[in-house]
């Protein structure tokens, strides 16, 4: 049976585009998926402990030698590991934050690269490869080619290399200078915000079609 696992992650809460994005493709994926199961999950409302030196090196202990705390962390991984496991569609909403992937996103692929669960640590060969993984970005600039910011995002670039161990392959489709109406000093850029959110709302409403999936 198909199943989402849909991420949210912004702290912007109703003003979220990235939340905005997400519940879009989510009612889409439930329309294209009818008697699919979802689970969610909110790391904006809800973060998970960051890894520290009380429990962060369970995953470098062997399991008869792990403290309480380690014990606990190494759960906590195994938990959001098998919500991977169990999802036919990972969805994540990934806004950026001074030019990064907010630190609960970050926190959220530290507890995914457990080994024996996530990837082979013999091998190295991910375990959760397979899945698709789609990712909505929301930038409150513009960073493309010929920009001035151009390569200021980091969150992009990093999500690949971060979760690659896991052999998770992001798909992203993005929406820009989401902070044009709020911001007068962006006035003129307004349109270009427009067009934007509404070509990633297209490519949304097109994920799941069957024509596509069928050609």
């Amino acid at each position: 049976m198909a199943h989402l696992l849909h991420i949210d992650s912004s702290i912007r809460g109703e003003h979220s585009i990235s939340r905005r994005l997400t519940a879009r493709a989510a009612a889409v994926w439930r329309a294209a998926h009818p008697g699919g199961t979802v689970t969610y999950r909110d790391l904006g409302k809800q973060p998970l402990p960051h890894l520290d030196e009380a429990g962060g090196l369970a995953r470098m202990t062997p399991f008869d030698q792990h403290t309480p705390a380690q014990r606990a962390s190494w759960e906590l991984s195994e938990q959001l590991v098998s919500e991977v496991q169990q999802a036919t569609t990972v969805l994540l909403g990934l806004p950026l934050y001074n030019y990064g992937a907010p630190s609960s996103v970050k926190t959220w692929v530290d507890h995914l690269i457990a080994p024996g669960i996530a990837y082979d640590p013999a091998s190295m060969a991910g375990l959760l490869g397979g899945r698709e993984f789609v990712v909505l970005a929301s930038r409150g600039g513009g960073y493309g080619p010929g920009t001035p910011r151009e390569g200021w995002d980091h969150a992009e670039p990093w999500l690949p290399h971060g979760i690659s161990q896991t052999g998770l392959e992001p798909r992203f489709i993005a929406a820009e200078l989401t902070l044009a109406p709020a911001v007068p000093a962006m006035a003129e850029l307004v349109p270009l915000h427009e067009q934007s959110l509404a070509a990633a709302e297209r490519a949304i409403d097109e994920l799941w079609m069957p024509a596509r999936a069928a050609a």
